[in-house]
């Protein structure tokens, strides 16, 4: 598939069969992250990988909304980061998080971006606070997001070219 196809088609998907995704497919998402684009190839993302239904149900009321899919996803991978370790780990776990959601398009499965920074729990916490009790992640690491995945119940249709905002588009001064 190439490209600009993928790209198009790639949506966010939010329900899930209940089959489990394949060990091999999964091990192709999480080798889509870490093959990702690093600011002086520092990688200073680590990824957790949860597949017990009790923690994914947990995971699930980690913001006050938006992450109820994860109770129904076969797993989710957690992208947390050594802060210390690069400026821009922000931008760094994002450009792993699109690749390994774009990756999960590819082997046709289901998966959507839940974000865990800047967000809050119902209980008041901050989600990174939450997420951290849960998973036990070193001080010092910082929650970006969360990738859900599973066999998606159904597909959005893909995004049509024709309908692009092409007034987002400036050249050479905005």
């Amino acid at each position: 598939m190439e490209l600009l196809n993928l790209l198009q088609h790639r949506r966010s998907v939010r329900s899930y069969t209940g089959e489990p995704v394949p060990e091999e497919a999964l091990k192709q998402i999480l080798q889509a992250g870490l093959i990702s684009a690093s600011s002086r190839s520092l990688c200073p993302w680590e990824f957790i990988v949860v597949r017990d239904k009790e923690t994914l149900a947990h995971l699930s009321r980690c913001r006050t909304a938006g992450a109820g899919m994860l109770a129904k996803a076969d797993c989710a991978i957690v992208v947390v980061a050594d802060e210390a370790k690069c400026d821009v780990w922000i931008e760094d776990c994002s450009i792993a998080m699109a690749n390994m959601h774009l990756m999960a398009d590819a082997l046709g499965l289901g998966s959507c971006w839940v974000q865990g920074r800047l967000r809050t729990a119902p209980d008041g916490r901050d989600t990174e606070d939450y997420i951290r009790s849960l998973l036990h992640y070193p001080e010092g690491y910082r929650l970006e997001a969360m990738l859900s995945l599973g066999v998606a119940a159904s597909h959005p249709a893909p995004r049509s070219l024709d309908s692009l905002d092409w007034s987002k588009v400036h050249r050479e001064t905005f």
